[in-house]
């Protein structure tokens, strides 16, 4: 009989994920954060980070690759860029600390070159004009010169609190102009019927917006409901 080892304490990689089909990550590229988290209660998204990547035209959408390190560390990251596969996004929980850079510019190399969509840090990044030069997502709380350490411990493929946001390997991650959204796996399905026909409503009043039209009665009624004597 093989003897299983147990991963020492704080340290942990598990496998990768996979529970939403490509047709259905591909249907949701195009689809903007705005409009998800409309249908999603408007009270879900990440928090406080910024777009280092520095293209507002760049979307992204994929499957979460987990990660929480040790603030300052980034040896989980590095085992997460080798176990990812294209089209992931990885999400790191660094606790929200910003005074050493989780990943720089020669891991966004070994991250293109293996056709990873975008990092999500929930700490620092470093060498931003690097990022600046777009080609693969990166938003992060902050950035510092100041490097990190490569020591552990660290969780790969675990559930994480990044940005705000509850994230499960394998959830659905949708990145743009606006900022992160992570759907739950299980909403993914439904979520996009509903996205689509937010978009064809939004189409339609943008229509009359340009076209000089006016729907008072929209929000007169809403007045109403508030008792205001319209």
């Amino acid at each position: 009989m093989t003897e299983t080892k147990a991963w020492p304490p704080g340290y942990k990689v598990a496998p990768r994920t996979a529970v939403l089909s490509p047709a259905l990550i591909a249907a949701f590229k195009g689809v903007p954060t705005a409009h998800a988290s409309d249908n999603l209660g408007r009270a879900i998204g990440a928090v406080g980070l910024r777009a280092y990547h520095d293209d507002l035209k760049l979307t992204v959408a994929g499957p979460a690759l987990t990660v929480r390190v040790r603030p300052g560390d980034n040896l989980m990251i590095h085992v997460a860029i080798a176990m990812a596969q294209r089209g992931d996004v990885i999400l790191v929980d660094g606790g929200g600390d910003v005074s050493q850079a989780l990943i720089g510019g020669l891991m966004r190399t070994s991250a293109i070159a293996r056709g990873i969509a975008g990092f999500v840090l929930d700490g620092a990044v470093r060498d931003i004009a690097e990022w600046a030069e777009g080609g693969i997502a990166c938003y992060a709380r902050g950035h510092t010169h100041r490097g990190p350490s490569k020591d552990g411990p660290g969780e790969v493929n675990v559930p994480i609190a990044c940005a705000g946001m509850v994230v499960n390997p394998g959830d659905l991650v949708l990145c743009d102009a606006d900022g992160v959204i992570v759907v739950p796996a299980t909403d993914a399905e439904a979520l996009l019927a509903r996205a689509k026909a937010h978009a064809a409503r939004e189409d339609k009043i943008r229509a009359d917006n340009a076209a000089g039209k006016s729907d008072p009665e929209r929000f007169n009624a809403l007045l109403r409901s508030k008792g205001c004597p319209v």
